[in-house]
């Protein structure tokens, strides 16, 4: 997920609209194939909708994930993920239909698409990795927010008291601040609407890479820019032989996590009107959002590296290579907030989504699961109602998603660790797969056997960044307590 918020929100949005609307008031010339409205999309459209599906905070990390790899190893690592993820965005956009690219029947999720081509279990096993992105994604939110709330404090204690002053304060009461109010949130029964958030998303995504894009290139500009090397950190100057091999490891992830967005593509084609056909035009929007999203990530990776030189932070807005102009900093982090605290929401809506609808058809008659209790104020009846499933079940995904968050309060390797698990299988594998079970590709031909070493590449990629985030957590675990309260 490089994005943030517009993965999922993107699911939730289209399948409301999908399902907004009666096939059978519509006359027939104003429906698809398959009954419903007929779709209206276009390059332009799904290329926007992308393009806000992968910028987002991952952009953050990607000055250190330059500053551990250098400037060889980390353009072209960048570069490489953004030809790999085209290639399987390509592949998959050919499995929206099946079993015929073309003229096949529509599949509205990558869930649909998967169990189409590769069965049931495979379907299960995709949904077990969205999960685990969704749910560490709202982890990975909930640390991002409360760094990005104590950044603002921090600057203003600095433009105050000086660059060398102690501003020291805890991220724990701004997490439990968040998690508070997302259980608050999180208790809207049908959290539909929300045109609104992707424009808001889009808008302060955009705004605080931007804003940290200007400042790291301004600093350059002025020849304040720090030293940096062809490799990166040096081993013997800055860290040690074993601790540049986990840095590599967790940047890779970082520039994974950056590039990973193929789990939505199948939501945004959907979109598309089906003429011209469908994969065709994908296979368009996704090379004008390639090239828009990389060389936006290059130059936010470039520019900060030239800017923080081998000492860059892990997150460049919260990191305090910047000190001033100290409002245009706290501009950024608080676009950061209003941004992750909306893609909180979305993210974890389906996963709440999911587990109710499988307590309903599990229990059909328990009033614990099912039964909603309207609230009022005096004899004024709210347009609201209290589900005790929903009040317990979403309250304790909550409470959990920040108490793991207030324990591995660390924001380069939770990215990684996304990035791993996020990449190489959603981004890579199952693309391939679909691909290989759609074209009836044979395992020991030419292109079969490049295929499963594009899929062995990747997994090992995936291994070596989830090793890197697991190592970094554990190293941070030691020298840190998390759970203790400093002011």
């Amino acid at each position: 997920m490089g994005t943030a918020i517009g993965r999922q929100e993107f699911m939730i949005q289209h399948a409301v609209c999908e399902s907004g609307s009666d096939p059978r008031t519509i006359s027939d010339g104003e429906v698809d194939d398959d009954g419903k409205p007929r779709r209206t999309g276009t390059v332009w459209t799904a290329s926007a909708h992308i393009i806000t599906a992968i910028i987002g905070s991952g952009v953050l990390s990607l000055t250190w994930g330059m500053a551990q790899l250098g400037w060889i190893a980390g353009i072209g690592i960048l570069l490489t993920f953004s030809v790999i993820a085209y290639y399987t965005s390509s592949l998959l956009a050919d499995c929206y239909r099946f079993p015929k690219s073309a003229s096949g029947k529509r599949n509205y999720t990558c869930m649909a698409a998967v169990n189409a081509y590769l069965g049931e279990n495979m379907r299960k096993i995709c949904g077990l990795f969205q999960f685990l992105i969704l749910s560490g994604a709202t982890i990975g939110y909930t640390i991002t927010a409360s760094v990005s709330m104590v950044a603002i404090r921090k600057s203003n204690c600095f433009h105050k008291r000086g660059h060398g002053a102690p501003c020291k304060f805890s991220n724990n009461k701004y997490m439990i601040g968040l998690g508070i109010t997302e259980i608050l949130v999180s208790q809207i029964p049908n959290f539909h609407k929300l045109s609104w958030l992707s424009i808001v998303a889009a808008i302060m995504s955009f705004a605080y890479s931007s804003i940290g894009l200007g400042l790291a290139f301004a600093k350059v500009i002025s020849g304040h820019g720090h030293r940096t090397t062809l490799t990166g950190v040096e081993v013997g100057v800055d860290v040690t032989a074993a601790e540049k091999i986990w840095t590599i490891f967790r940047a890779i992830g970082d520039m994974a996590f950056a590039c990973a967005y193929s789990v939505i593509l199948i939501e945004i084609q959907d979109t598309l009107r089906s003429s011209p056909p469908e994969n065709k035009v994908m296979k368009k929007a996704n090379m004008i959002a390639i090239l828009t999203s990389t060389t936006f990530y290059l130059m936010c990776g470039c520019f900060g590296y030239a800017a923080f030189g081998n000492k860059a932070p892990g997150n460049m807005l919260t990191g305090f290579g910047f000190y001033e102009p100290f409002w245009l900093i706290d501009l950024a982090n608080v676009c950061i907030v209003v941004h992750l605290v909306g893609a909180y929401q979305v993210l974890a809506q389906p996963i709440f989504s999911t587990f109710e609808s499988w307590a309903s058809m599990r229990w059909p008659d328990s009033e614990f699961v099912n039964t909603e209790y309207p609230l009022r104020i005096g004899s004024k009846k709210l347009n609201y109602s209290i589900n005790f499933l929903r009040l317990t079940g979403r309250t304790t995904f909550v409470v959990v998603a920040t108490l793991l968050a207030m324990a591995l309060p660390f924001f380069n390797e939770i990215l990684a660790l996304l990035g791993a698990i996020s990449y190489g299988p959603m981004t890579v594998y199952f693309p391939v797969e679909m691909h290989i079970a759609q074209n009836k590709i044979k395992r020991l031909s030419i292109r079969g056997l490049a295929l499963q070493l594009l899929n062995l590449v990747c997994f090992l990629v995936s291994i070596a960044a989830a090793s890197g985030a697991i190592q970094g957590m554990g190293h941070g675990l030691r020298a840190s307590k998390p759970f203790q309260y400093k002011e």
